[in-house]
């Protein structure tokens, strides 16, 4: 599915990621580990478009994807998790979850004055959508919540459940474990193994904690 070649990444006298190359098959879990300061984080970003790399070529699906910025690759279907979740603090969980969906006609105000039938035709499907992942990573109880107030636990699971509602390819994880309680780092383990297995996600995971990786 993805294809990292011989990619290098410096910055001035640094060498960060050195002829760096492996292949993640569709439909798997893939753990990227080593210590602090390996390199890891770069090389996801520069998967995920947030950087050039200096050199070495990158594979997906067939396609080249080198360089692209990370908005064309959110709609090939990669999407990307922070080690600090990015969520909208000052908006419910509801909200974080339904902003996520692409193109949404509402978005544009001659849709919304010509055809507010199908804006909300699709606004709904979208809060279905949104109540189903929080169904599934049992998150119902704080869906009128602000995501700013949530646990480090739960926001890393509103962070899981914000890549379900891109529909995604591959999901990129970077530390989703980092912060969480132990109770809560099962949950997430669990939700990541049945993503993985009932619906065929596939990921990429940066992880310190090996008893997550182990699984």
């Amino acid at each position: 599915m993805l294809t990292v070649d011989s990619i290098s990444k410096s910055f001035g006298g640094l060498t960060a990621v050195n002829s760096c190359s492996f292949t993640i098959e569709a439909q798997s879990i893939t753990g990227l580990i080593g210590p602090n300061g390996a390199g890891k984080t770069t090389i996801f970003n520069v998967i995920a478009g947030a950087m050039q790399p200096d050199t070495g070529r990158i594979q997906f699906q067939g396609t080249d994807i080198t360089g692209r910025p990370a908005h064309k690759l959110f709609h090939l279907g990669i999407m990307r998790t922070f080690q600090i979740p990015q969520e909208f603090a000052a908006m419910s969980v509801l909200e974080n979850l339904m902003v996520v969906p692409a193109r949404q006609p509402g978005e544009n105000l001659f849709h919304a004055l010509v055809s507010p039938g199908q804006v909300s035709l699709r606004e709904k499907e979208i809060h279905d959508r949104a109540i189903d992942v929080l169904e599934f990573l049992r998150l119902t109880h704080v869906i009128d919540e602000l995501a700013g107030n949530l646990s480090g636990g739960q926001k890393k699971l509103l962070e899981l459940g914000r890549a379900m509602m891109a529909d995604p390819d591959i999901v990129l994880l970077d530390e989703p474990g980092a912060g969480v309680n132990p109770t809560l780092l099962g949950d997430l383990a669990e939700m990541i193994e049945r993503l993985n297995q009932e619906r065929h996600y596939t990921f990429c995971i940066i992880e310190h904690n090996m008893d997550m990786i182990a699984r």
